[in-house]
């Protein structure tokens, strides 16, 4: 059933089912973003939550249902309406997928490049200061396979925000990083979407980040192709009644009876 308008959303997802062929992988998710939250999607390896992402970016056209991006339909966008869309939200994937030929500077430049017709000294201000946002300015220079993991990501959020979205969608940043790392990046999640204003949609199974960052959460479960929970992480983890979100948030093995 359709979810009420909410006047305070910026992403609205309704009626909203994925598929590859003849294979459901989500199907019926009804749920909104609001302005200015950190909304988790979260779930098991192979649950479906990078799909999600990926057609809420519009990578993907949904098998049915619609996803609107501050009120614009991003499936069924023309190619002008699509650019302004895509213009409203910055990507970080999983690895950072920072060119490896370019110069950390150049990577954040890129999209200024691609979209804006501002002078070199512009863009090179404007990506500069993007780094000074994520503690990187100093490492401008340095190539991709110079940097950490956690600097990658960094890195690639930086770029994310060269073109000053209102949402950035990050997938799995904390994969891969140590725990302190980890920490610090959830850190600069906060940090930005508390000073800017910014919505954040992340992708991820990490219980601490999951607990450190969610204003709320919404979870996916490959054995149900629809949303199995929603809500306060912490109400989740205290009060589900659920197996599998409870397993999920107890780190919990074993099968459902």
């Amino acid at each position: 059933m359709p979810l009420a308008a909410d006047h305070d959303a910026i992403i609205e997802v309704r009626d909203f089912t994925a598929a590859f062929g003849d294979r459901i992988i989500l199907e019926e998710l009804n749920f909104d973003v609001r302005r200015g939250e950190v909304f988790v999607i979260l779930g098991r390896s192979g649950s479906g939550k990078s799909t999600l992402m990926k057609h809420m970016i519009g990578l993907h056209a949904p098998r049915r249902g619609t996803i609107r991006i501050d009120g614009d339909d991003i499936a069924s966008a023309d190619e002008a309406q699509r650019l302004r869309i895509l213009k409203k939200f910055g990507v970080m994937f999983q690895s950072g997928a920072l060119f490896g030929s370019m110069t950390l500077l150049e990577n954040v430049r890129l999209p200024l490049e691609e979209f804006t017709d501002l002078p070199n000294e512009a863009l090179t201000l404007i990506a500069t200061m993007k780094l000074a946002l994520v503690g990187l300015e100093s490492f401008a220079q340095m190539m991709p396979s110079e940097l950490s993991g956690g600097m990658k990501k960094r890195g690639a959020i930086a770029r994310a925000m060269a073109l000053d979205p209102q949402i950035l969608f990050l997938d799995e940043p904390s994969a891969g990083l140590d725990p302190i790392t980890s920490a610090e990046l959830d850190g600069l999640i906060l940090r930005i979407c508390r000073t800017l204003g910014m919505t954040f949609v992340v992708v991820t199974h990490e219980l601490p980040s999951i607990f450190t960052i969610a204003d709320r959460v919404i979870m996916v479960d490959e054995r149900t192709p629809g949303i199995v929970a929603e809500g306060l992480p912490q109400d989740l983890k205290e009060h589900s009644e659920d197996p599998r979100v409870r397993r999920f948030f107890h780190r919990e093995g074993g099968s459902e009876s």
